[in-house]
């Protein structure tokens, strides 16, 4: 049996299971919106270094104990308990909570992104705060990271690609919006042209494809459309796995040597991609707002709202209840280290 790493954190009882389904559930939600990365969630609540080492261990070693030991050891040196429940909120998420995200963000995006908006600056300041060390060094990462994160607001988004290449390659690069906190992997995906592709048409043909299969109707994959997508979904996994394996095991490196360099960075990094869930964008005004231009990028127009409307003070409400939500989780993960 493999030994007992600091990384795991007990999973006690059905409370604590609850949970890990309901961090899996934030995860799903937050990868889809683009601009807003499930590793941020992960990093926010306090399971990240754990998520990674879960990751790392997704590897050759991990097939030789399968296969030589049996399944319960590689559960176990998998981290797998932990995994499981993590990813069955993930599961749910796609096809349950984040058919209701559609929605709402359809009906009030500014409402959502402002909840996020302010769920993402108060993990920043909790992540920044638990630091074990800010020298120069962290700093310069910081203005890096924010540097680089800035520059995705002007990269124009690419033309929808379903080549079984291209598909794998936007599986390899959507995983990092689990891995790196900050980086957005829908954002990076709606960049490369394939967001409508493989995170709407896909995941609602795949959620038809298993209602269809469930009620006794079969696969139906005698419809051209539906085979394409599965084909497409398919190869998406595929992409996303292998760059879950190759990400995770580089990301477990450097927050083993260099976890105050690579922390801070990532900071930076989030503080520079807060544009992509600012509540007051060109996507969301309306005829009547009376908005000043902040920014105007290649992808989007940024405007600050009138603080004296009261629509404006509604979504000022929805940041407030983001950033108590993260409070809240802070500080029941404290009470459970306690």
């Amino acid at each position: 049996m493999p030994q007992k790493s600091k990384h795991i954190t007990p999973v006690r009882n059905w409370s604590d299971r609850l949970l890990l389904v309901f961090k899996g559930m934030a995860m799903g939600m937050a990868n889809k919106i683009p601009g807003v990365s499930g590793g941020i969630v992960a990093l926010a609540a306090g399971f990240y270094e754990e998520l990674i080492y879960s990751f790392s261990r997704l590897d050759g070693k991990a097939l030789k104990i399968l296969f030589k030991q049996g399944f319960l050891p590689f559960y176990a040196h998998i981290n797998g308990r932990f995994l499981l429940l993590l990813f069955s909120g993930v599961g749910l998420s796609f096809f349950s909570v984040s058919l209701l995200l559609d929605f709402l963000l359809d009906h009030y995006p500014r409402h959502v992104m402002g909840s996020f908006f302010g769920m993402i600056l108060t993990s920043v300041f909790y992540i920044w705060r638990d630091l074990p060390k800010y020298s120069s060094k962290e700093y310069l990462g910081s203005v890096l990271g924010l540097l680089f994160g800035l520059t995705l607001l002007w990269v124009n988004p690419g033309t929808e690609n379903d080549h079984w290449l291209f598909v794998i390659f936007c599986g390899m690069v959507s995983i990092t919006g689990m891995t790196l906190p900050g980086l957005s992997g829908s954002l990076l995906i709606l960049i490369l042209g394939n967001y409508n592709l493989l995170l709407v048409d896909c995941v609602n043909g795949i959620f038809f494809m298993l209602k269809d299969v469930l009620t006794g109707n079969g696969w139906g994959l005698e419809d051209p459309e539906r085979k394409r997508l599965l084909g497409v979904f398919i190869y998406f996994t595929l992409g996303s796995t292998m760059g879950l394996i190759l990400f995770s095991k580089l990301l477990e490196q450097l927050i083993k040597h260099y976890k105050s360099i690579t922390i801070s960075t990532l900071v930076g990094f989030i503080l520079g991609s807060l544009g992509a869930v600012w509540p007051w964008t060109a996507k969301t005004i309306e005829q009547h707002d009376k908005l000043l231009m902040l920014l105007n990028s290649p992808n989007n127009q940024f405007y600050f709202p009138d603080l004296f409307r009261i629509d404006t003070l509604i979504v000022c409400f929805f940041i407030l209840l983001g950033s108590y939500i993260v409070i809240q989780l802070e500080r029941y993960g404290k009470q459970q280290k306690t």
